[in-house]
């Protein structure tokens, strides 16, 4: 895969890149270069983590990045998460891990990192000391809405440590490129600052914007809009606006009944949030809306853009989006669901994390 490929991929996901100079030239000098995204193990998959995040590793893959897949335990510990549970925690990591492997993640491609692990090794304090060091107490405050939380809500004196342990990962594990969420911009661009103060290697930053849960949001807000990130992102300790890879056709079309999705109206619409990132493997695939010839018949969209035009021109009714959604996103997750019911060992870990207390 050429340069210009390459860019093109990680642009047609990412909803910031800084910098693009500085990816085309990594590119330029590094045929492997490493990239990782990091989770907290808290309970069960959404698309958004399913589907998601397993289709940007899977394209990441195939340009050639060597991905690494953070299990960040302790940073779940920190954060509440499980009741700091710490084997709920660990059980429900490894869950995760099947659930990239039942999404299609070669995992024999991809390093599997256990935040465990790194803290185990003396150089990795050293660093967090440094790290510490070059970033304001004030500055780490300002990013503790990288774990979920609103600046200026009460926290722990465990909860301070998260950002400075964050920053620290990305130099210990050697990342080229820091791929994850918006969300977790503010700290990504601490580690920027930090590489320069101390002559490390500064890393690019390469953020995907989040998944619109069901509730949708208001068109008039702006993709990095903390509002947005904190109340309108798909989240699993929100189920009511999630969709869950374990769900069935019938969940799916029920969750999907009382979703967002007002006429005319594509910006803040989850249902063509779900289209455009998840079902559509590339914005130029055409794309048909099943209706019944009583109200018309199926409709031909050229693209994707040639959907939304139509939508906002009032051709296409939401129900009707509503269902090609529904019926699209099953078969996405009809692969992964499957697997947990055919796999005993992978079964027996989903209903272990199922009967865990979800808490932040």
């Amino acid at each position: 895969m050429d340069i210009e490929t390459k860019m093109a991929m990680i642009k047609s996901f990412s909803a910031e890149i800084v910098t693009d100079e500085q990816l085309r030239a990594l590119f330029e000098t590094n045929s492997h270069p490493i990239a990782y995204d990091g989770f907290e193990p808290s309970g069960l998959a959404g698309i958004h983590f399913g589907l998601l995040r397993a289709k940007n590793i899977k394209k990441m893959l195939d340009a050639g990045i060597r991905f690494k897949l953070y299990l960040a335990d302790y940073f779940a510990f920190i954060n509440n998460k499980l009741d700091g549970d710490m084997d709920h925690i660990r059980n429900t990591g490894k869950y995760f891990i099947e659930v990239w492997k039942a999404a299609g993640v070669d995992i024999g491609k991809v390093e599997i990192v256990w935040n465990n692990d790194l803290m185990h090794e003396f150089s990795y304090w050293e660093r967090y000391l440094k790290v510490g060091r070059a970033v304001s107490l004030d500055r780490v405050k300002r990013a503790v809405t990288i774990m979920g939380r609103k600046e200026g809500e009460a926290i722990s004196s465990a909860q301070i440590f998260y950002p400075i342990m964050q920053i620290t990962d990305i130099f210990q594990m050697d990342i080229d490129i820091c791929q994850l969420g918006i969300d977790q911009r503010k700290a990504n661009i601490l580690a920027r600052e930090v590489a320069q103060k101390y002559g490390w290697k500064v890393p690019v930053v390469v953020s995907h914007p989040l998944l619109l849960g069901l509730k949708g949001a208001p068109p008039d807000l702006k993709t990095q809009d903390e509002a947005v990130l904190m109340e309108y992102k798909m989240s699993k300790s929100n189920p009511s606006s999630s969709i869950f890879v374990h769900d069935s056709l019938d969940t799916i079309k029920d969750k999907i009944k009382g979703a967002y999705c007002p006429e005319r109206v594509v910006r803040g619409n989850p249902m063509f949030d779900y289209i455009d990132r998840i079902i559509i493997e590339s914005a130029q695939d055409p794309i048909t809306i099943q209706r019944p010839e009583k109200f018309g018949g199926d409709i031909e969209a050229a693209d994707y853009g040639e959907l939304v035009r139509i939508y906002e021109e009032g051709k296409v009714h939401p129900v009707d989006i509503k269902n090609f959604v529904a019926v699209e996103l099953e078969k996405k997750v009809k692969p992964i669901r499957e697997h947990f019911e055919s796999n005993s060992a992978a079964r027996k870990l989903y209903e272990e994390v199922k009967s865990y207390a979800i808490t932040r």
